[in-house]
């Protein structure tokens, strides 16, 4: 038997076969499909080349979505199993055919005669849109169907170009030896922060040194010692004497530890919260903000590198700066415009950012707090101004959200809003992990319209941190019918320990939501063209609308109690608890504000203003500019340990290089959207119901079929304005 025979990878599945995929697949995987794939390209190309004189026609497309699909079919699972299940055989059976991949994505990207066919298709498409505006042609359905295959070949155009078809001899050698190594550098990047995160641990036996930390996060802490040392204790007497429950006196496992602290954040932020011994909470935070900045896994030289490249890849496509290469498919119009948003947000958060921190300050001298304040005593004393301003605790709210019966709440939000039902479909298909479920999107007469896979849960030894969705299939229509979507929706919320479920803090509800908005959006698309279903064709600073969208429902009394069950008394939220948190939304929402519009600056200035070459000092550069930035930005000085872009996955291991903007971006949309609903009404349920059809059907529905701007204004009835998320963050004058 070859290698290729009986490769689960390689056989058609409805959906990967997770339980069968074993690392020496791989690389005989992607190569016989990057063998077959390049036979279909040059199948493409000799149609196009004998149909030179003329447009080969729309069949061309989809012949590329073909090559498309059944190379995403290979390289789609292990890229997610790369940020789900990462190990070190992976990671070397994906270095060894990455440049092989990225080499063949080029070549397709690049095909001259195929850009050259594209082209011809366009302008037979403008001609006859032409001649329907001429005649006032009544039939919508076939001119939305021609505008949106505008679209796709508008997209499909301009991807080519800026991935260099126009480029040719030393100019095109180079742009692709770019390509690649900004590729590797970017996963080098990323496995070097999961690396950094997991390498570091705080083993604590002293109560003293668990003083102030509730008891969610000690059972979470405890378990997670345990863990690690389970080998070691199967392989001697430690653990001999203990019961069941990992203890032997009749204590918890969480009031005898020992316990580990990581800095996973289920672990880090509660213990910057709540740890009472200072020196640890300093010792904690200096090794969060320098993660992957030492030895193996220092990341400025790699930040030094894709800065580089970046640049260079920029000048190489007749760009100024790689900002304005990224601005080119972007809903902002300019680098400007991005600046104009940030500096308006920055201005309105400075002052009362002032004030938050005056108001620390104060709470720590309250709490006998005589040393100059440090970094590691904000989160402390932020969260003991919070207790007493609102009188309630993150440790008072976890007992109220146990997983099960939040996602019975957003399940049923989905349904009222978007009048679809989810179903547990948990052992219809394989899975990566055993905690990871699987569910199905049914329609108002119970025809499946989509399915998902939700990994709640963190696991530091393998598992990327943050959270996300990604697309495992699109929905797309097919010779033998119609394929439906299926998205990944990754959390990393608190594990359940032993006999205790998952119990979420308020952050992880709306972080679930946030990730879920993302999946609707895939899921519920009406387009049947992967060009453009789903978040595929979406401007990168409008697609962060659907997911910012849904948080707001968290802060809504009704759906907040339908999440909410405590696990003793089994009572939802209080209508008191529920005014406390609605008031605490917007605790220290200016200081959030300006951290989140750091990190826009920085990303933006970095990729807009940095000049190297092979004489500047690129480190010193980059120092002088988020030096700058940190005045404008930073009431509290940055120490001289913070290497906080060692380990700034989103621009430099992920998509949002010179697009961090996007998020507030992005929020401007997110939170004019559901002030509609404010407006309607919000307790008003035919409203909430007919603005929810509404917004599946605009913005949900319809993809990358049209811009964003005129999808939103299919939705609002006018173009957004700043209004509601300068309300919604308590920044209105």
């Amino acid at each position: 038997m070859t290698q290729t025979e009986g490769n689960p990878l390689l056989e058609k599945h409805a959906l990967p076969p997770f339980d069968k995929i074993e690392t020496k697949h791989i690389i005989p995987a992607v190569r016989q499909s990057l063998k077959t794939s390049q036979e279909k390209l040059r199948a493409c190309e000799n149609k196009c080349q004998a149909n030179i004189d003329s447009s080969c026609g729309w069949q061309i497309i989809e012949d590329l979505n073909e090559i498309e699909v059944d190379l995403h079919n290979v390289w789609g699972p292990l890229m997610h199993l790369l940020g789900v299940k990462n190990n070190p055989e992976l990671r070397k059976a994906q270095e060894s055919v990455q440049k092989e991949f990225i080499s063949f994505c080029l070549e397709m990207e690049q095909s001259e005669v195929i850009y050259q066919s594209i082209q011809k298709i366009e302008k037979n498409l403008i001609k006859v849109l032409e001649q329907n505006n001429s005649t006032q042609s009544s039939q919508s359905e076939t001119l939305d169907t021609l505008n949106a295959k505008l679209r796709i070949i508008s997209l499909r155009l301009k991807g080519a170009r800026q991935n260099g078809v126009g480029l040719v001899g030393n100019e095109k050698k180079r742009f692709n030896e770019i390509a690649k190594e900004l590729s590797r550098l970017s996963t080098k990047f990323a496995n070097n922060v999961l690396d950094a995160t997991k390498a570091f641990y705080l083993d604590l036996k002293d109560k003293k040194d668990i003083a102030g930390l509730p008891p969610s996060m000690l059972r979470l802490a405890a378990h997670q010692y345990q863990q690690a040392h389970s080998k070691l204790s199967a392989t001697s007497n430690e653990s001999s004497n203990e019961s069941s429950d990992g203890s032997s006196d009749g204590n918890s496992i969480e009031e005898k530890g020992p316990w580990r602290i990581t800095l996973d954040t289920p672990s880090f932020l509660p213990f910057m919260q709540h740890a009472e011994n200072r020196e640890l909470r300093k010792k904690l935070y200096l090794a969060y903000i320098s993660r992957a900045s030492t030895d193996k896994t220092n990341n400025m030289p790699i930040i030094q590198k894709i800065l580089r490249l970046r640049e260079e890849q920029a000048g190489i496509l007749g760009f100024s700066h790689y900002a304005e290469m990224r601005m080119n498919t972007r809903m902002a119009k300019n680098v400007d415009e991005v600046y104009q948003l940030i500096e308006q947000l920055r201005k309105v958060a400075w002052d009362m950012a002032q004030s938050e921190l005056k108001e620390v300050e104060a709470m720590a001298i309250e709490k006998g707090h005589s040393e100059k304040l440090a970094h590691w005593d904000l989160a402390y004393y932020a969260e003991r101004l919070r207790e007493q301003r609102f009188d309630f605790t993150e440790e008072d709210l976890r007992p109220y959200f146990p997983l099960a019966k939040v996602l019975e709440g957003l399940f049923n939000l989905a349904n009222e809003l978007f009048d679809i039902n989810i179903v547990s479909a948990d052992g219809d298909c394989p899975v990566w992990h055993p905690d990871v479920r699987y569910f199905r999107v049914l329609d108002e007469n119970k025809k499946q319209l989509a399915s998902f896979y939700l990994d709640p849960y963190s696991r530091p030894e393998e598992k990327r941190g943050g959270a996300w969705m990604d697309e495992c299939k699109n929905r797309r229509k097919t010779k033998d019918g119609l394929e439906l979507p299926v998205a990944y929706l990754i959390c990393n919320a608190a594990p359940p320990v032993q006999d205790k479920p998952s119990l979420m803090n308020f952050r992880e509800v709306e972080t679930l939501f946030h990730e879920f908005g993302h999946g609707l959006q895939h899921m519920l698309t009406k387009i049947e063209h992967p060009d453009i279903s789903g978040i595929n064709g979406v401007e990168w600073d409008a697609v962060e609308l659907p997911s910012q969208f849904m948080e707001n429902w968290c802060y809504f009394r009704p759906c907040l109690r339908s999440l909410s069950s405590h696990i003793e008394t089994k009572e939802a939220i209080s209508d008191t608890l529920f005014e406390k948190i609605t008031a605490n939304r917007n605790f220290q929402a200016a200081s959030i504000l300006l951290r989140q519009l750091r990190f826009s600056l920085i990303d933006m200035e970095l990729h807009h203003k940095l000049k190297t070459s092979a004489t500047s000092n690129t480190e010193k550069q980059i120092e002088e500019i988020v030096t700058e930035i940190n005045k404008k930005t930073m009431l509290f000085p940055a120490l001289a340990e913070d290497k906080f872009l060692c380990s700034f996955s989103h621009i430099f291991g992920g998509g949002y290089a010179a697009g961090y903007y996007s998020y507030k971006w992005a929020e401007v949309l997110s939170a004019d959207a559901f002030s509609a609903f404010e407006e309607a009404g919000l307790d008003n349920l035919h409203n909430r119901k007919k603005l929810g059809l509404a917004f599946r059907n605009t913005i949900l529905g319809l993809g990358g079929s049209q811009s964003p701007e005129l999808i939103f204004r299919s939705f609002r009835g006018r173009k957004a304005n700043i209004e509601a998320l300068l309300r919604h963050n308590g920044l209105a004058s």
